[in-house]
C-alpha cells in the first residue's frame, strides 16, 4: 500500500512539475494579470473587471487550437446562459415566485448543457443564468453586456498570450509515450515467449503485463492527438509536419500490434489448455523463438539500422515454426492451428512501414 501511494505521489508530482505544465501556469498568470490591468479600459462598468481573468481561465488550454475553440464554445455557452437569465428576470417581473423561477432557469440551463456541440460551453449555461439572476439586480441589461464583453476580452487575451509566448508543440512528448507503449507490447510478447518455451501458458501470468495496456493505449492516443492539435495555428510547428504523420502512423501500427499480441496470447492459451500439438513439446521451441524475434522487432526504434535484419530474423523464425507445425500435425486442423503463425506474421507486417529497407536487409 505504501509503495502504491509513493508511486502515485511521484506520478502526480511529475505531472504537476512538467515543463509544459509550468509554462502553461506562467502564461496563465501573465494573461490573467494583463486582463485585470486592461479590463478597466473597456467601455463597460469597471466593477465587473474581475470577469476578465475568468475569461483567461476559460480559454487557457495546452494548445493554441484548443484555446481558441474552448474560448469560442465558452462564449456561446455564456451568451445562451445570459439570455436564459434575462428570461428568468422577465418571469420575476411577471409575478412568478423567485424560488420557482430560480429552479426552472437552472433546470433549463442544465438541460441545454446536454447539447454536446457546445463543448466546454455546456458547463457555463446554467452558471451564467444564475449570475444574471442573482447578481444583476435592477441593472440586468448593463450587467449582462458587461459580463459578456469582459469575459470575451479575457478569452481574447488568453488566446493571444498562448499564441505569442512559446506556443507548445507536443510531438516529442507523444513520441516518447509511443516508445513506452512499444516497449510494453514487446514485454508482453517476451513473457508469452517464456511461457511458451516452458509449455505453461498461464492466463493470469501472461495477462499481467497486459493488465494496464488499455489505459496506456488510451493515454498515448490522447497524447498523439494533442500533439497533432498543437500544430494547428502554431508557427513553431510548421516544419514538423512529418513528425506528426509519423506519430499517427506509429499509433495505428502499435494499436494493431497490441491487438494481435493479445489475440495471440488468447489463442495459445486455448491451445495449451487443450494440450494441442501446436504448442506441444516438439513445436514449443520454435514457437517461443518466433515470438521472441517478433518482440525484438516490435521493440526496435523507428529507423534503427538493425531493423531490416530483425525483420528477416522474425520472418525466418515464423517460417521455422510453420514448418515444425506442419511436420508435427500435418494438414489436420491446419486452419485453427496456423492462427498463431498468421498473428505473428501480422505483427511483423505492422512494423514494416518503419523499417528503412523493409524485407530487404542491408548486406
Amino acid at each position: 500500500m505504501a509503495e502504491r501511494v509513493t508511486q502515485v505521489s511521484a506520478r502526480w508530482w511529475s505531472e504537476m512539475t512538467s515543463s509544459a505544465r509550468l509554462l502553461m501556469a506562467a502564461k496563465t498568470a501573465v494573461a490573467c494579470a494583463l486582463a485585470w490591468v486592461l479590463a478597466p479600459l473597456l467601455p463597460t462598468q469597471d466593477q465587473y473587471s474581475y470577469y476578465a481573468p475568468l475569461g483567461v481561465l476559460v480559454s487557457m488550454y495546452p494548445t493554441v487550437a484548443a484555446s481558441a475553440r474552448s474560448g469560442a464554445q465558452a462564449m456561446l455557452g455564456l451568451a445562451v446562459g445570459v439570455g436564459l437569465g434575462l428570461l428568468g428576470i422577465a418571469a420575476l417581473f411577471a409575478g412568478l415566485p423567485a424560488v420557482l423561477t430560480l429552479a426552472l432557469i437552472i433546470a433549463i440551463g442544465v438541460i441545454i448543457g446536454g447539447i454536446r456541440a457546445l463543448g466546454v460551453g455546456r458547463e457555463w449555461v446554467a452558471i451564467a443564468a444564475l449570475f444574471v439572476l442573482l447578481l444583476s439586480g435592477s441593472q440586468a441589461d448593463d450587467f449582462s453586456v458587461s459580463y459578456l464583453v469582459t469575459v470575451a476580452f479575457g478569452v481574447l487575451i488568453g488566446v493571444v498570450v498562448n499564441y505569442a509566448i512559446l506556443p507548445p508543440v507536443y510531438l516529442d512528448t507523444a513520441g516518447a509515450r509511443l516508445s513506452e507503449l512499444r516497449d510494453d507490447i514487446a514485454d508482453l510478447l517476451r513473457v508469452l515467449a517464456d511461457r511458451a518455451a516452458e509449455g505453461n501458458i498461464d492466463a493470469a501470468e501472461v495477462s499481467q503485463p497486459d493488465a494496464g495496456l488499455d489505459a496506456v493505449i488510451a493515454d498515448v492516443h490522447d497524447e498523439v492527438h494533442e500533439a497533432d492539435e498543437s500544430l494547428r495555428g502554431n508557427p513553431r510547428g510548421r516544419r514538423r509536419r512529418a513528425e506528426k504523420v509519423e506519430n499517427l502512423q506509429r499509433l495505428r501500427a502499435l494499436e494493431r500490434t497490441a491487438f494481435y499480441s493479445r489475440d495471440l496470447a488468447d489463442v495459445l492459451y486455448a491451445l495449451d489448455r487443450e494440450g494441442d500439438a501446436a504448442v506441444g513439446l516438439e513445436a514449443r521451441g520454435a514457437l517461443a523463438e518466433a515470438i521472441r524475434r517478433c518482440a525484438d522487432l516490435v521493440a526496435t526504434p523507428v529507423g534503427d539500422t538493425a531493423s531490416s535484419n530483425r525483420v528477416a530474423d522474425a520472418d525466418r523464425a515464423v517460417e521455422a515454426y510453420a514448418d515444425d507445425l506442419t511436420a508435427v500435425v500435418g494438414n489436420e486442423g491446419v486452419a485453427r492451428r496456423s492462427t498463431p503463425v498468421a498473428l505473428l506474421q501480422r505483427i511483423i507486417d505492422a512494423s514494416l512501414p518503419f523499417v528503412p529497407d523493409g524485407r530487404h536487409p542491408a548486406p
